[in-house]
């Protein structure tokens, strides 16, 4: 086996479930898209790599890759419906962790996570799925926590926008994902 091929086999090694975790967060509990996600990125991976050789950070490169084939899956994705449910309440329920306990809002808060920037979406999720307080945020981004306050901020007024450009009314208090 050349060298290439052993360092990207260590690499599979070493990075395949974090994928795998951050795949599975962002496919809105398709297990099976997210397998399809994380073997594809892969696939690419595998491909380029063995041209280019493996990148300085491989993870960065492939949830970076992940990340598209999700945004491209949800673009592509047929229209949901939800009743009475507006872009406010699917914050609110993204907010305080109960977008997971309805299988729409979860689908709506994964279609715009993956419209969203990596920068942005990678703070949320960092923040809101992975439980990750504020100055460990800063500390592994090298910032202050008010760097990072203001991120937030700016990363949820942009899902804010994101929703509200998903979600169109239609009718009383009945709300159409496009």
């Amino acid at each position: 086996m050349e060298a290439t091929e052993a360092r990207i086999l260590a690499v599979y090694r070493d990075t395949i479930a974090p994928l795998y975790r951050y795949v599975s967060r962002n496919s809105c509990g398709d297990r099976a898209l997210a397998e399809d996600v994380t073997q594809e990125a892969w696939l690419r991976a595998v491909r380029e790599w063995r041209r280019t050789g493996a990148p300085d950070e491989p993870l960065a490169w492939l949830t970076t890759v992940a990340r598209n084939l999700l945004a491209s899956y949800y673009r592509r994705r047929r229209p949901l419906s939800l009743d009475a449910v507006s872009p406010a309440d699917v914050l609110a329920a993204f907010d305080t962790g109960r977008a997971a306990e309805s299988a729409e809002l979860t689908a709506v808060v994964c279609r715009a996570l993956a419209r969203l920037p990596g920068a942005q979406a990678q703070l949320l999720e960092a923040f809101h799925f992975d439980d990750r307080r504020m100055s460990h945020i800063a500390r592994a981004s090298g910032i202050s926590e008010r760097a990072v306050e203001g991120r937030l901020r700016r990363a949820r007024e942009r899902l804010r926008r994101e929703l509200e450009s998903m979600l169109k009314i239609r009718g009383g208090n009945r709300w159409t994902l496009r």
